[in-house]
Formats: C-alpha cells, structure tokens, sequence
C-alpha cells in the first residue's frame, strides 16, 4: 500500500509539473481554481449545469478566467464586455470552433457548426450566399404556408389537453425542407419522422458533456461537406426553434395577461382573417418584445458553442495560445440584472420603452455574435414571429393545471437548456 501511495504521489508532481512548463511555456493564462492532477476542475463544475457553475466562479475569479478539462485550459469569457472586446473586436481571433469529440467524429471537421480555418470560412460563405439567393420573401412564403398547416394540425387537436412538442418540432424541420427540397412535407412522412428523431437524438447526445482532441482536415468543397452542411442546417434550423417555441407557449400559458396583450396588438394589427406577415412586426412592439424575452429567458444554450483562438493573442495581458478552448456564457449577457432589472423573472418590458416601443438591447445575444454569430439567425426570427402571431391568432391557450402550479423555470440539460413539460388545449377563438 505504501508504494501505491508514493507511486500516486510521484505521479501526481510529475502532471503538476507538467501543468505549470505547459502553461509557463506556451502562454499566460487568466487566473482560476487549481487544476487536479488528471481531473482538472471537473469536480468544481456540476457538468449538469455548467453554465451555473461558471456563473459562481465568475464571482471569485472575474470576467475573464480559466478552467481546466483534464489537461486542457478553456478560458471562459463572462458579461458583455468581455464578449464584446473578444467575439467583435477581436472577431477574426477569437473565431475558431473549439473541441466538440462527438461532432468532431460525426462531421470528420465539416458542416458549418463544427469546422475551422479555411473549409468554415468557405462553407459558411456559401451557406449565406444560398439563403440570400433563395431569398428572404420565398422563405418567408414557406414559414407563413407551414404556419397554416401548423394552425391546421393544431385544430385537429380538437381543444383536447395536448403535449405540443411533436408538432412544434415538425414545423420548423418541414420549413428547413422547403428551403432544401423546394417542397415541405407531411408529418406523417415516414422518413420525415425518422430524420426528426434522430435530430432530435443528437441534439440530445451533443448537449452532455464534452473536450477530446480535434483532427486535422481536407478543404476541398466536397459532396459530403455539402451533406453534412445541410445536416448542421436541420440540425441547428429544427431543435432549437421548437425548443424556443415550446417555452414560448408554456410561458404565455403562465401569463394570461401577456398573451392577452399580444392579441389585441393581433386583433388591431393584423385580425382574424389575414396571415401574419413580417412587415406587421413594426407595428407589433409589445409582440416583439415577447418574442426577445422568451429567447432571452429561455437561454437556450447557456455556454454557447465553444470557441477557439486562431492564433497566439494577448489578452486583457494574458497570454492565450492558438487552439485554446474559449467558452462564452450568453447566460451571462442575457441574464444581466443591469441591462434587465430582475433578469430571473419573464417580463416584456425588458424590451421595452416607457412609451411602449420596442427597445434593443446590445445583451440580446441567443444567436451568439461576432464571426460566429448563427448562420440562420434571420430565418429563426421570422419562424418564432410567424408561428406565436399565427397560433394566437386563432387560438386561446388554455392551461390544464392551475396557473400557480405551471413551472416555466428552464432545465439544464448539459449544454442546453429546455422547458419543463406540459399539456395544454388549444382553443379555437
């Protein structure tokens, strides 16, 4: 036993030994809690809610730290001013995709979510040039005819107490279709159910928790980036608006007044017979302002898609090498109590002004910002303003438990968060 305890020992300097060359050698790293030997911090993090955990160490650390996943730094980023000097002004620095092993084993370093250097930039820049030539009023076509077929399904129904997950999901993937295919599809297709669940499986799987080692990568423009692209398409188009979505509802279930203000401004706006289009939400501030604050309060993905450096950059006079693991907390800027008074409670006038008018806010960040900002952030908000106006617009949302009962706190689920479940009934107006 005593030699099993020396071995241990000698073994633990020795990785202590080689933490501290490493980081003398390479770069100056922002301060934090100190690494285990083999562990890192992994047991100062609660890897169920990381972004919580990050949260806490923000307090004792400041803005700008590091964490260590075994061996391997991350240096976390945290509040607005932080993002901002990083992911803006220092953009093209901080714009690397940092280790995602399941993605990385997937994807083999292409699609647009999971790639780096020369291949992202490509793919990216084709992806948007795609959209743009499809055009914005062709795609918003395709969300207003899939609303109707979403209104439709929803009256099938009947106003019985329903679980809206499935067909919040079927939505915005039939929209994606459109997009991709020219033709949307029935949700009762039966390949399109399959290629749901197994998006819906790998947004499960790719929100645990992560770090291995990146590969090195081809950048031709191949066929199979050209899969895989359109995968990262469905992939971040289909789960994370039906999430939103899915909270969107519970929270207005929770807030009668809310949703009753919503159609009046539909009521006055729009009415009863015509389809919302997206020139309405000029003259819709209070609906507006409800959407921001269902994605602000939501805070779908807490810590973001992990950044990485792209080369050796000084920071805020730390020294950060290229390939570091960069993790940014949009929990952090969403839920910042000095932009957003009480930013734990779900309040509209979050957004807005003492006359009533919509008001930004540069925290607004759900899509992220920077290089990296969501390819399909334009698409996202034309699905969640066409959706909420058209199912309110002919529906009343009725809850099957009491008001005080219904819990619209978000559950962590590794990388992201989700709304608890719920049934409601859907009332024709």
């Amino acid at each position: 036993i005593d030699g099993a305890v020396v071995l241990v020992l000698c073994l633990s300097c020795l990785l202590l030994l080689s933490l501290g060359k490493q980081n003398s050698g390479r770069g100056k790293f922002p301060p934090g809690p100190t690494p285990l030997p083999i562990l890192g911090n992994i047991l100062q993090l609660d890897v169920k809610d990381i972004s919580k955990s990050l949260s806490n160490l923000s307090k004792v650390y400041g803005p700008v730290f590091t964490v260590y996943f075994d061996l391997k730094p991350a240096v976390v980023l945290h509040g607005y001013e932080a993002m901002k000097e990083a992911l803006i002004a220092a953009g093209e620095e901080f714009s690397g995709r940092g280790h995602f092993p399941m993605a990385e084993r997937v994807n083999k370093g292409h699609g647009i979510l999971f790639s780096n250097g020369k291949i992202w930039k490509e793919t990216r820049c084709f992806s948007i040039m795609t959209l743009q030539n499809f055009g914005m009023g062709s795609i918003e076509e395709s969300i207003q005819e899939e609303a109707l077929c979403l209104v439709e399904e929803l009256r099938r129904t009947n106003a019985s107490p329903c679980d809206p997950t499935f067909l919040l999901g079927c939505a915005p993937c039939s929209v994606i279709c459109s997009i991709i295919f020219h033709n949307r599809v029935d949700y009762t297709n039966q390949n399109f159910l399959t290629l749901l669940e197994k998006f819906n499986e790998n947004f499960r799987i790719l929100s645990s928790p992560w770090m291995q080692e990146k590969h090195n990568h081809q950048s031709e423009y191949t066929l199979e980036i050209l899969t895989v692209t359109i995968a990262d398409l469905f992939a971040a188009g289909t789960e994370t608006v039906s999430t939103t979505l899915r909270h969107g509802l519970l929270l207005l279930l929770k807030h009668p007044d809310v949703t009753a203000k919503i159609q009046e401004e539909i009521d006055h706006v729009i009415g009863r017979h015509r389809s919302p289009c997206m020139q309405d939400k000029s003259h819709m501030p209070y609906t507006d302002a409800v959407v921001h604050e269902v994605q602000r309060y939501s805070d779908l993905v807490p810590t973001n898609l992990p950044h990485a450096v792209t080369c050796d950059i000084k920071f805020r006079n730390y020294l950060i090498p290229k390939g570091t693991t960069v993790l940014t907390s949009l929990t952090s800027v969403l839920r910042d109590d000095q932009e957003f008074p009480n930013p734990e409670v779900f309040d509209p006038g979050h957004f807005l002004d003492e006359s009533g008018n919509f008001k930004k806010s540069d925290c607004f960040m759900p899509f992220s910002t920077g290089k990296r900002v969501c390819v399909g952030e334009s698409l996202a908000r034309m699905e969640l303003f066409l959706f909420l106006t058209s199912i309110l617009q002919k529906f009343t949302l009725e809850p099957v438990i009491d008001l005080k009962d219904i819990d619209t706190t978000p559950i962590s689920r590794g990388l992201s968060h989700v709304p608890p479940s719920y049934q409601l009934r859907f009332i024709p107006v």
